[in-house]
């Protein structure tokens, strides 16, 4: 049976000599594998360029309840990414965000309120002039709500420490070194106030914006199972010169 959805392309892996197969998060199935016939062909019927990581689409597809790969009829992006594509530093951060989400994402079911969330913040990143320099930290802040351990905002001046083990500020140094360090926590906790406000720009020094992002993405491994081997950021420092 055709249905009509909306997609977020994660990632894609040739499949024989002509065909794809797309990890893509759908409004309608959540996560779903689909393979894509003969789009790497000349005269393709869809194009292969429709399939780039973050690509926002509108599929027809045959989908079939009891799992394995599905199959595309129509695909077409929409709204088209006018600027991801061709400003490197917004690919690099849009290469940093799809890999966090495609180690992520797990769910084969609906959850229109997560998939309201990526789809309206790949739309902000590519319209955003000029690019929030933050907006990585924004978004994985705010994506962690979704996943069910945003971190408790209890920053005073008696609790500066964030324990990522537990997800809240504490005045003592945990026994264990699963922590961000007083002087790092406070930028932590206001990038937690900017929330849900993607625009906001925050003076982060360098060193502290590095520190930040592997302790939320140690955040991410602490509490998400089998989330790991985010290497993507390291491009996006480079580019961004973070």
């Amino acid at each position: 049976m055709l249905h009509k959805t909306r997609g977020i392309v994660l990632h894609t892996t040739d499949y024989s000599e002509t065909s794809i197969v797309a990890k893509i998060y759908t409004e309608l199935f959540g996560l779903q594998s689909y393979i894509v016939n003969s789009v790497r062909k000349k005269n393709a019927k869809i194009k292969s360029n429709v399939f780039q990581p973050l690509t926002l689409v509108d599929l027809v597809v045959y989908h079939k309840e009891r799992g394995g790969l599905q199959r595309v009829a129509e695909a077409k992006p929409n709204p088209a990414l006018r600027n991801i594509p061709f400003d490197i530093r917004k690919s690099s951060m849009a290469l940093f965000l799809d890999e966090v989400l495609y180690k992520s994402i797990r769910e084969e079911e609906c959850n229109t309120s997560l998939f309201e969330f990526i789809f309206h913040a790949v739309q902000l990143l590519d319209l955003q002039n000029p690019p929030n320099a933050d907006f990585h930290l924004l978004f994985l802040l705010q994506y962690s709500k979704y996943l069910g351990f945003f971190p408790i905002a209890d920053y005073d001046s008696t609790k500066c420490v964030f324990n990522l083990q537990e997800g809240h500020f504490q005045s003592d140094l945990p026994s264990h070194p699963f922590y961000i360090p007083a002087h790092a926590s406070l930028y932590f906790f206001q990038l937690l106030q900017a929330l849900p406000d993607f625009n906001a720009k925050l003076s982060i020094p360098v060193e502290i914006k590095r520190q930040l992002i592997e302790s939320i993405l140690e955040y991410f491994e602490l509490h998400l199972t089998g989330f790991k081997g985010i290497k993507s950021h390291r491009v996006l420092e480079q580019v961004w010169g973070d």
